[in-house]
């Protein structure tokens, strides 16, 4: 059973209390413990099995690490991503959530083949602008980007203006959609457009969206828009350069993807598993859930609950054959990642671009870059040889 489960009632659900360490147990670890960001795996196993459910005081949140439990408090409607500056009220919470599963919807048909289009261009441009080295660093040539000139082409933005956007995602956007006055000004004489003449891009289709009977205020659909470019920013160029270093630390699953394309999808789903872009998702409690009280922030920590050996048969090892890797990466029932379609498809022709443009590609001697972060985390450097 899990520490949580969905409330039945207005009332907190039934809350099973974890092992209690005993009395001669030393003081519970903490994120922010020395050595943690440089390797967080013996930590993550350490909470698993002593403290599924504690409070580190030094990072300021309580903690969860183990799947079932992680999965549970995605789903659990009392636990919300906390919103940039002041905490919302409860109808403000709700609110957003109703904005944001229009982007969902928005993502199929015209939009979805728009945006598979242009990251299928986008990744075969960026490609050819390494056929002609000897090496290159795919993160910061490669990885860095195509995920936020794939949300460009999504949104029906000028391709001219990715460059811009693409310092917005770095500095300021996260995968919350935080706020930047420049995105704002920005968008704003595209969201006019899109309302006098909507087209088939995802713009379009929050402007023209009416969840109520009337259209999306400006500011939803800036702060949408924004998720939008956040997601696919930052977290998707983490997830896609650990992605292409998964496959490059293993050749020989590489060269079975070269031969069968259709296995892309299950080589980024069990990338997403064993080394998540991010590792720590924050949660804010509604109301007190156990030991956990009202406002408390609770961290969701996916990169321990990705390697539970309680769920997953050889955790650390990286399998593209891997039967079910579960759907934690990109969040889990109402929370589900915004950006997650975008960056699949970013993932499938991104590394098909590759293998089709640099078919000797390969990781460059000498030592490898080690992932790094203790929030977010990933390689910050892939250097390749490509000839």
């Amino acid at each position: 059973m899990t520490l949580f489960a969905p409330p039945c009632s207005s009332s907190a659900a039934p809350y099973v209390a974890p092992r209690v360490p005993s009395a001669r147990a030393t003081a519970p670890p903490s994120l922010l413990d020395p050595g943690t960001e440089r390797d967080p795996h013996p930590l993550y196993r350490t909470l698993r099995g002593h403290f599924p459910l504690v409070y580190d005081e030094p990072f300021g949140a309580w903690l969860i690490s183990r799947y079932a439990d992680v999965r549970a408090a995605l789903q659990d409607p009392r636990l919300v991503a906390p919103s940039p500056g002041p905490a919302p009220a409860h109808g403000e919470d709700s609110t957003h959530g109703t904005h944001r599963a229009l982007v969902s919807p928005a993502l199929r048909g015209h939009a979805l083949a728009a945006l598979a289009s242009g990251v299928e261009r986008t990744a075969y441009v960026l490609a050819r602008r390494l056929a002609t080295r000897q090496e290159a660093d795919l993160v910061a040539e490669f990885c860095q980007w195509l995920p936020v000139a794939a949300a460009v082409a999504a949104l029906g933005l000028p391709y001219e203006d990715t460059a811009r956007v693409h310092a917005w995602c770095r500095t300021g956007l996260d995968h919350l959609g935080g706020r930047r006055p420049g995105l704002d000004a920005f968008l704003r004489p595209h969201i006019v457009r899109r309302r006098a003449h909507p087209g088939d891009d995802l713009l379009s289709a929050l402007c023209t969206a009416r969840p109520d009977g009337r259209p999306l205020p400006d500011e939803a659909v800036t702060a949408l828009a924004g998720t939008v470019l956040g997601a696919a920013g930052e977290t998707t160029a983490r997830a896609l350069a650990s992605f292409l270093a998964n496959l490059l630390d293993h050749p020989g699953q590489l060269d079975l993807i070269r031969a069968r394309p259709e296995l892309t999808a299950g080589a980024w789903a069990e990338s997403l598993r064993r080394d998540p872009p991010l590792h720590v998702v924050p949660r804010r409690a509604l109301e007190p859930i156990g030991p956990i009280p009202e406002g408390a922030t609770v961290a969701c920590l996916l990169g321990a609950a990705g390697r539970d050996p309680a769920r997953f048969t050889d955790p650390d090892r990286f399998d593209t054959f891997r039967a079910d890797p579960g759907e934690l990466a990109h969040g889990s029932g109402q929370h589900f990642c915004l950006g997650a379609p975008l960056a699949r498809l970013t993932a499938e022709h991104g590394l098909r671009a590759l293998l089709t443009v640099l078919p000797d590609l390969r990781r460059a001697p000498g030592p490898r870059p080690p992932a790094e972060g203790l929030i977010s985390r990933s390689p910050r450097t892939l250097p390749v040889c490509l000839r």
